[in-house]
């Protein structure tokens, strides 16, 4: 694996306080980075409050995005994975204004203050599933058109199903382990033919690791890589086999929900690019489950 010694990047992630953001600021700082984050002055700071104090903070409702860039004078990186999925009824508007206007605002400022690279955190779902895709569509053209302009290397990370610890209990991964858990009565699905390429967070994380220190292989301006396992399954596959690791009593009731209009049948990554800088999985899709099953177990019972 070919690895940049030399840990003393200036880096500014946004997303900090989410479920990606808050892994990747950790192990970021575990490897010698020096981390900014965004946030607002009201977010909720759980996942990280053990490294707040390890953190250069900067609370965007309170300061003009320019403000760490004029503080620190050089930024050599910014990682974006701030997002907004519009699933608590947040207007249009609100997810154009999350997935499309802010990261467009802070990459013209990081062009302007001659950071090196935009890392974007991007979906692989095609542009009209819903306001989300769309959204980040449309930033993804705008970060195209920045790579024109050779001022700002943008790669463009499209993530498959990623789950782990932390994980928002409304996320499908979390939402079927919690419910298998506790038992619910009944866990109403689609067929589930569809098959997802599931991959664990810890191995999400160490792929950016490995694409920050190897910045300087990448000459291209635009460059675009998929992460995720390599391997898909079907839904069905996937829920079973939750089901039998939690040795739940729920009852799966397969083709009670409709699948969605536009569903993808099979979404896979193609992962040959990653695997030639050294990154691969080193977490079987049961392994990551189990851990993400100990850690929700923990929070569900904690005594």
């Amino acid at each position: 694996m070919l690895i940049n010694k030399e840990k003393s990047k200036l880096v500014l992630v946004t997303g900090a306080t989410g479920f990606l953001g808050s892994h990747l600021v950790k192990r970021l700082l575990a490897e010698k980075y020096q981390v900014i984050i965004l946030k607002r002055s009201f977010s909720n700071t759980e996942r990280i409050n053990d490294i707040l104090s390890n953190l250069s903070i900067y609370d965007i409702d309170k300061c003009d995005l320019e403000t760490p860039f004029y503080d620190h004078k050089k930024i050599d990186v910014v990682i974006h994975t701030a997002t907004c999925y519009g699933r608590k009824n947040e207007s249009i508007t609100d997810v154009l204004e999350t997935n499309t206007l802010f990261p467009l605002k802070l990459l013209e400022i990081a062009t302007f203050f001659k950071a090196d690279t935009f890392f974007n955190t991007d979906t692989i779902l095609s542009k009209y599933i819903n306001s989300y895709s769309l959204s980040k569509k449309h930033f993804l053209d705008w970060g195209k058109q920045f790579a024109v302009t050779k001022k700002i290397h943008f790669i463009n990370l499209k993530l498959e199903q990623i789950f782990g610890e932390g994980d928002n209990s409304s996320q499908f991964v979390n939402h079927v382990i919690r419910s298998f858990l506790s038992n619910v009565e009944e866990l109403k699905l689609t067929q589930g033919e569809q098959k997802r390429d599931f991959i664990y967070i810890a191995d999400v994380v160490s792929a950016y690791m490995v694409l920050l220190s190897n910045i300087q292989l990448n000459s291209s301006f635009f460059i675009e890589y998929e992460i995720g396992s390599g391997q898909a399954i079907s839904i069905k596959e996937f829920v079973q086999l939750i089901h039998n690791l939690t040795k739940s009593k729920t009852r799966l009731s397969f083709g009670s929900l409709p699948y969605r209009q536009g569903e993808i049948m099979c979404s896979e990554a193609s992962i040959k690019p990653l695997l030639k800088m050294g990154w691969q999985p080193q977490y079987s899709l049961e392994s990551g489950l189990c851990k993400t099953m100990d850690y929700e177990l923990q929070h569900l019972y904690p005594n």
